[in-house]
């Protein structure tokens, strides 16, 4: 079992971003004590017998909480949910004895990363730093609205060390317009020599509603920067380009020694990230916090993707949620497509025979094309598959 807790708050937003977030800062401390009250009213989200794996502070920017609005969701993880941590995280000092035993992760930005900030950090209990750093050019930067400069990557990785903060990961783009492989390449060999343990890598996808996509438009109608049509709800660059990138980042990480274990994920030996991975192998999650996302193995839910509404509610003593229930057709759907995603790949013991039959049926053709492999029941994509896994995705769910 694991948790999430969304913070929705940044500073500023980032043109490309498509996830819930405000620059209303004013309504931290609110927002913080109304997360807290959800952990009293979902206390029993989960058995006291399921120990809580990981956790994880993601966003919006959690940085953008001050060290004490981080305390006191920590205090009141233990509160409600200690019976299941495996270890003790003292309340008040918020020492954590075994970090060995759960990951907990919170997300940053470089430039929120003072020295202050990381000495704050290491008084929690986090073992773990996400920092979206996407890009080293800061021309690109400047592009997609970050706040941080090139320069501040390395210090707040230092800074971390210096914290006693030895599981760092990093979030990569490429795919700008203008972009060539060369620049891509430069980002590649920068993010290597900072030896973090964790790399993600993302191809710059447009989603509608976001000023990207407004922008890019526009400046398609003028001089056609964008090379291909509304695909799939997206806009997109040159996927030739995209394509050689992709397999750039997999040559040169897999040859530093990092394992690629998830499409858009690469580790070093003993560090995937164990939260993100739950999500790929069925492991239930509660989220907390508005628009967060919840799966106990039959239903899903998700809150309010409104911080006013999110908060009014939980003030009332009210979930401010959703919920769908999940029929075996859509719960092989869900596994399917996340668990393609993934260098094990979907083992077939799990599904039933209807579905392992249709699966089978559906991926014949793609197995004879060396798209897909199939090895002791476990079905994975091969290098190849890779670069067409939505298309392949798209073909193997049930309809």
């Amino acid at each position: 079992m694991n948790i999430y807790i969304h913070i929705p708050f940044c500073k500023s937003r980032c043109i490309y971003c498509g996830f819930y977030s405000t620059t209303a800062l004013e309504l931290r401390q609110r927002y913080v004590d109304a997360v807290c009250r959800e952990m009293e009213l979902r206390k029993d989200y989960f058995s006291a017998s399921v120990p809580v794996d990981s956790i994880y502070l993601g966003g919006g920017t959690p940085s953008q909480l001050t060290p004490d609005q981080l305390g006191q969701l920590f205090d009141s993880i233990f509160s409600v949910y200690g019976r299941s941590v495996p270890f003790p995280f003292s309340v008040g000092g918020r020492s954590m004895s075994d970090s060995n035993n759960m990951e907990i992760t919170t997300e940053c930005n470089p430039d929120d990363v003072t020295a202050d900030y990381a000495s704050a950090l290491s008084q929690l209990p986090v073992n773990r730093v996400s920092m979206g750093v996407q890009t080293f050019d800061d021309a690109r930067l400047r592009f997609l609205h970050r706040r941080h400069t090139a320069m501040q990557v390395p210090i707040a990785v230092q800074r971390l060390r210096d914290a006693g903060i030895l599981n760092i990961s990093i979030d990569l783009m490429y795919g700008f317009p203008g972009q060539t492989l060369a620049d891509w390449q430069r980002d590649i060999e920068n993010a290597l020599r900072l030896g973090v343990e964790h790399l993600s890598a993302y191809c710059l996808m447009v989603e509608e509603g976001t000023p990207l996509c407004q922008l890019l438009m526009a400046r398609s109608a003028e001089g056609s920067l964008l090379s291909k049509g509304n695909k799939n709800g997206q806009w997109s660059m040159d996927e030739e380009l995209e394509l050689q990138m992709y397999e750039l980042l997999i040559d040169r990480l897999k040859a530093a020694g990092y394992e690629h274990y998830e499409i858009s994920n690469f580790a070093k030996p003993g560090f995937r990230s164990r939260h993100n991975s739950s999500y790929w192998t069925d492991v239930p999650y509660i989220g907390l916090g508005a628009a967060a996302h919840s799966y106990d193995g039959h239903s899903r839910q998700w809150n309010v993707s409104d911080i006013h509404k999110y908060m009014e509610g939980i003030e009332r003593g009210t979930l401010m949620l959703e919920r769908e229930e999940l029929d075996d057709d859509t719960r092989y759907n869900d596994r399917l497509t996340v668990a393609l995603r993934t260098c094990e790949g979907l083992w077939l013991g799990e599904l039933s025979s209807r579905h392992a039959d249709y699966l089978l049926t559906q991926a014949r053709k793609y197995i004879e094309q060396g798209l897909l492999l199939l090895t002791d029941d476990h079905l994975r994509l091969t290098r190849r598959g890779l670069f067409v896994s939505d298309m392949i995705m798209s073909d193997l769910m049930w309809v």
